[in-house]
């Protein structure tokens, strides 16, 4: 598939030392859609022979290496990963909560250190040609003051700068939540840690309420022996069932209408009886939640929203 402008984005230098890094089988694109946006190599661009690279493992390993970093773009921070793992291609994407970079894991130090000032031009384009894009990753400010609504429950924030090299927090008896915050952390690093601790917080305060209703749907649908009920900050699922039992929920769904919690629970409780998607599962959450469907769609739609 050809995209517009893809060919005037690479120099010759560029093309030469990928190709160096690369197998010349591979091809490379660059799409202006920015989410996902997609970096792989392309033969059709390279006239000249290259040495081959030592032959990797067929099956990409993913996460091997990590690196959390920021990219400068215009005076914003954008949250940035920078992944090294065993594969024949560069992958450049802009994800829910950063931009990613996906290296060979073969590279050379001064390869990898062009990628990556690539990569920051790359981003930097793409969030200057989408105010949306910007505002997404413009982290989130918190104040003295500031109201807290989780479902039907309010929560007053009281912030405290301190000397401290950590973050702690409680909730207070009056239903206000205290955060004694660092005065070194700032930007996304400090939204990020004031967002954990909420969670943390709203979770021990709604846990309780949480356990009951999973009783009460899985003694109306299923039951099924529950080992326990668990509360995580989790952005990759609305919530999970373990072999052993466990429900875990993520504290974002605590945001949601009630029936969409309901949704979620009778989602992971259909897995005692089946641990898998299959049409029986379905079956099991349809005569639980005939309308269960409009409660998906509900996720899909607003499910991004769901933040401390």
């Amino acid at each position: 598939m050809h995209c517009s402008g893809a060919a005037s984005e690479l120099s010759i230098w560029r093309l030469a030392s990928l190709a160096a890094a690369t197998s010349a089988s591979r091809s490379i694109r660059h799409c202006g859609n920015p989410s996902p946006a997609i970096v792989v190599f392309r033969k059709d661009y390279l006239s000249m022979n290259f040495p081959q690279p030592t032959k990797m493992p067929k099956k990409t390993i993913k996460h091997s290496a990590r690196i959390d970093f920021q990219l400068k773009v215009e005076g914003q921070e954008i949250p940035a990963r920078l992944y090294r793992e065993f594969r024949t291609n560069v992958r450049a994407s802009i994800g829910k909560t950063a931009a990613i970079l996906r290296l060979p894991v073969h590279l050379s130090k001064a390869e990898q250190d062009r990628q990556v000032k690539w990569f920051t031009s790359w981003v930097a384009q793409r969030v200057s040609q989408s105010k949306a894009l910007s505002d997404h990753f413009e982290p989130r400010t918190y104040r003295d003051g500031d109201i807290l609504q989780v479902g039907e429950r309010r929560y007053s924030l009281k912030l405290q700068w301190e000397d401290r090299k950590t973050h702690t927090g409680k909730l207070l008896p009056e239903g206000s939540i205290l955060l004694k915050l660092s005065r070194e952390d700032n930007g996304h690093s400090l939204s990020k840690n004031i967002q954990h601790l909420l969670s943390r917080i709203v979770a021990q305060d709604f846990l309780p309420a949480i356990t009951q209703r999973v009783q009460e749907l899985n003694q109306q649908h299923f039951q099924q022996p529950i080992n326990g009920v668990h509360l995580k900050y989790n952005h990759s699922n609305w919530g999970s069932c373990s072999s052993a039992g466990n429900i875990n929920l993520s504290t974002r769904l605590l945001f949601a209408p009630q029936e969409v919690i309901d949704y979620v629970i009778i989602h992971e409780l259909a897995h005692r009886l089946e641990m898998n998607h299959s049409p029986r599962f379905w079956k099991l959450v349809s005569d639980a939640m005939p309308d269960y469907k409009d409660k998906e769609e509900w996720l899909k739609v607003n499910g991004s929203k769901l933040t401390f």
